[in-house]
């Protein structure tokens, strides 16, 4: 978010000299300082409800919906996506009732949250560039039809989104409402794979995509994160760190077990009880150097259980390190 204004080596910089100079519990003092500025910019959200501390939420240096979510998305055939996106691009593949539509990260990357309907179903497609979590929600909470904006803060340096009809703030990592009238709600979180457009087209030729905001003033085919899964370390502070692996490692968790991506690329393929992980190269990351298209190529996965003699798809994300170990504390990274 902060890399909206400053490079992101110059923001790396500037908080690698900050942890150097200012104590966590300084930093602890910050964060309450953040969220009393927030209470007043947030009046309808019921701050006396919440499940999480609030002084683990830092403002990402935004205001909310300065990262813009998508109300109206502009859908376009599979040839339409050929003229636009490179085969290697990764894509969020979603199926429901018989639908398929995919959603590019190199336009999630700038929105973050788009609002649609698939198959009749209310759907809100989320990515959090700074922990590369993909997750897709049902957006029905009992008879209400909830949508989705940014709200500008972070906790653990994952998106915290708010609805727009109770204005409660919701963890994009985990679908829960952690603030507001709706705290303690979970969202359904529908099973998604993240693949290369090419494969996205060729296993679903009667798929839509979704095609770039007309008139929205960035260049989507840029990172606006540049180098950032090569860094050291994730841009915001009060993190726990994981052990025994590099903290922007992409790792694949599925419940409270992960395989990090390294291990996945020199086996190819990995079966632990029913489920079956495999990896195939041919997908850039979005989170690599600035032109996305020159990227470098981080392969990708699928996650499958076996289930009557057949593979069935799994919840599972591919994300960093980091997050999986902050948000699954209790979790075990395989390596």
């Amino acid at each position: 978010m902060i890399s909206d204004f400053y490079p992101r080596n110059i923001c790396a910089r500037l908080f690698a000299i900050a942890v150097t100079v200012i104590p966590l519990s300084v930093f602890a003092s910050m964060a309450a300082a953040d969220i009393a500025a927030i209470k007043s910019a947030w009046p309808r959200t019921d701050f006396d409800k919440t499940t999480v501390d609030l002084t683990e939420i830092f403002s990402g240096g935004i205001p909310r919906d300065h990262i813009p979510a998508i109300d109206d998305p502009t859908i376009g055939t599979l040839a339409d996506g050929a003229n636009v996106y490179d085969p290697r691009e990764p894509v969020i593949t979603v199926k429901v009732k018989g639908k398929t539509r995919g959603y590019p990260l190199t336009i999630l990357t700038w929105h973050e949250i788009v609002n649609d309907q698939l198959g009749g179903v209310p759907i809100t497609v989320t990515y959090c560039p700074l922990c590369n979590s993909a997750v897709v929600f049902d957006r029905r909470v009992g008879d209400r039809v909830l949508d989705f904006g940014t709200t500008g803060n972070l906790r653990f340096s994952d998106l915290v989104m708010y609805d727009r009809q109770t204005e409660s703030w919701w963890q994009q990592f985990t679908g829960m409402g952690i603030v507001g009238e709706l705290a303690g709600t979970e969202l359904t979180i529908l099973p998604v794979r993240v693949e290369p457009f090419g494969v996205f087209a060729e296993r679903n030729p009667d798929a839509d995509i979704l095609l770039r905001t007309p008139g929205f003033p960035r260049n989507y085919g840029v990172n606006p994160y540049d180098s950032y899964d090569s860094g050291e370390q994730p841009l915001f502070p009060g993190i726990p760190e994981p052990e025994g692996i590099a903290p922007l490692a992409y790792v694949v968790a599925v419940e409270d077990q992960a395989w990090s991506l390294e291990l996945l690329r020199e086996k190819k393929r990995i079966e632990a009880g029913d489920l079956v992980l495999t990896w195939e190269p041919g997908q850039l990351s979005v989170l690599d150097i600035s032109y996305i298209k020159e990227g470098r190529d981080i392969g990708y996965v699928t996650v499958q259980r076996k289930q009557d003699g057949a593979l069935v798809e799994v919840l599972h994300d591919m994300t960093f390190a980091f997050a999986f170990n902050a948000f699954r504390p209790e979790g075990k990274i395989h390596q």
